[in-house]
């Protein structure tokens, strides 16, 4: 009975995010709305039902989250291609294209090389250790898995060279481990060989282009739509989260966790330093992205916010959309703050010690080189921060199986680094496009959304 009760409230608080949005509220209202609004309900429902009842309920409220997250996962291959071949092809952000791509991944990189240095700096000051840690079953089945993973062949080389499609298209299918990137690295080519077919074959040339510029705008219009149910998919995501969580694991490492959050607001903090550093407000970026970062959030994945991430760079922050794209793609496998340089960084000064490598300052300049180039090629869904721990820890010559003993606190920390990442990557955009006068900054002042417009046009 309990389960029909908790389906039941949920779709009636539906229904008043359907009613905030049909008397127009802005949509950063309705988007707080549904966070509070999950965290609350999923704090209610996890007080006074018993696990059984916790679950079933989850399997049902969760179909909302889970529809909106996959809708907007099913738009990010077509929206990066085509966004990245007519950037170049509409030669606005092409003809820089080598510098602004340059200019992108140094910005990534660094991020990340400082990302792991607050990552382990922060490890060591809340002197965070695997020694003691107990292990249950879930762990333990974890850990083995992750053991099974590092044998077999896992290198930061392979991962880079992974980059390059063989085949297209099973990476515009969303086939491997490095799909994203493939995608780009395929549009790119594809984009500057039409730029050479203009030289002898310009009626075809100009056909494609107009081609790609169509597909550009259905594909924007139809990621619109989707972003419209985003108060909807973050209510139903944070009462998943909620409700869900071990709280058990939580207090058991809570000294990890602590220290994970404070590691990511000063990389928050850094964030906003380097915008300041450029000549770029601090407080309208974070005013502006918050939707944005709250998606990231509930959701958990980097690559599934790229919608957002690129529409939220574009239409309220004035970036040329082709650097938009760029940057927004490249951020979701390249130098992820949080996933692929604060967590691995802090779980190589956990188990270093345990294992008799002290941390010296040789040790700690070695971590960070390799975070950094390890970085390259991780994939922003859940799963992306393990995956980086096990190919930094074996590169370092760490066992692996302590990311195993992370597993019952895996969501709660993974909330925070994935909008870590996706900050990450709307500051490389803004950061690129301020230096190569690619962004207007009477769009970025402006204390309007763009994109609230567009909700109230919507309705």
């Amino acid at each position: 009975m309990s389960v029909y009760i908790s389906i039941i409230c949920f779709l009636i608080y539906l229904g008043f995010l359907f009613i905030l949005q049909k008397k127009g509220k802005s949509f950063n209202v309705r988007v707080v709305a549904g966070l509070f609004g999950g965290i609350v309900f999923g704090a209610i429902l996890k007080a006074v039902t018993d696990d059984a009842a916790v679950t079933q309920s989850i399997h049902w409220i969760s179909l909302v989250g889970t529809a909106y997250t996959k809708l907007l996962k099913m738009m990010v291959i077509p929206l990066i291609f085509v966004s990245i071949v007519c950037a170049i092809i509409n030669q606005k952000s092409g003809k820089n294209l080598g510098k602004i791509t340059a200019l992108v991944l140094v910005v990534l990189l660094s991020t990340a090389a400082v990302a792991a240095v607050v990552g382990g700096a922060t490890a060591m000051a809340f002197h965070v250790s695997a020694e003691g840690l107990e292990i249950g079953e879930a762990e333990s089945k974890k850990t083995s898995q992750l053991e099974e993973k590092a044998q077999d062949g896992l290198s930061i080389e392979d991962t880079i060279i992974d980059i390059i499609p063989a085949n297209p298209i099973a990476a515009l299918s969303g086939q491997g481990s490095n799909a994203t990137l493939s995608v780009v690295f395929f549009a790119a080519f594809l984009g500057i060989g039409l730029i050479g077919v203009r030289t002898y074959a310009p009626e075809q040339a100009e056909f494609f282009t107009k081609l790609m510029n169509s597909l550009n705008t259905l594909v924007v219009e139809v990621v619109m739509m989707i972003i419209m149910l985003t108060p909807f998919g973050i209510f139903s995501l944070m009462t998943k989260t909620i409700a869900g969580s071990d709280y058990t694991s939580i207090l058991r490492l809570v000294t990890f966790v602590l220290a994970s959050y404070i590691a990511i607001l000063i990389m928050f903090i850094i964030h906003g330093l380097i915008l300041a550093a450029v000549g770029i407000s601090p407080l309208i970026y974070f005013k502006k992205a918050m939707t944005t970062l709250v998606f990231a959030f509930t959701s958990r994945t980097s690559a599934g916010t790229l919608p957002l991430t690129i529409r939220t760079l574009t239409d309220d922050m004035g970036v040329d959309s082709g650097v938009s794209n760029l940057a927004g793609s490249l951020s979701t496998s390249i130098g992820q703050n949080g996933c692929a340089a604060i967590y691995p960084a802090m779980l190589a000064v956990m188990v270093a010690p345990s294992v008799g490598q002290p941390i010296t300052v040789s040790f700690f300049i070695t971590m960070v080189i390799v975070i950094t180039f390890a970085s390259i090629g991780i994939a922003g869904v859940g799963g992306g921060a393990t995956f980086a721990g096990i190919i930094v820890l074996s590169a370092l010559g760490l066992p692996v199986g302590i990311a195993g003993l992370l597993v019952g606190i895996e969501p709660v920390i993974d909330m925070a680094r994935t909008a870590l990442n996706v900050s990450d990557g709307m500051i490389t955009g803004l950061v690129t496009a301020k230096m190569t006068n690619n962004i207007d900054m009477n769009v970025y002042n402006n204390k309007s959304l763009n994109l609230e417009k567009k909700s109230a046009s919507a309705k």
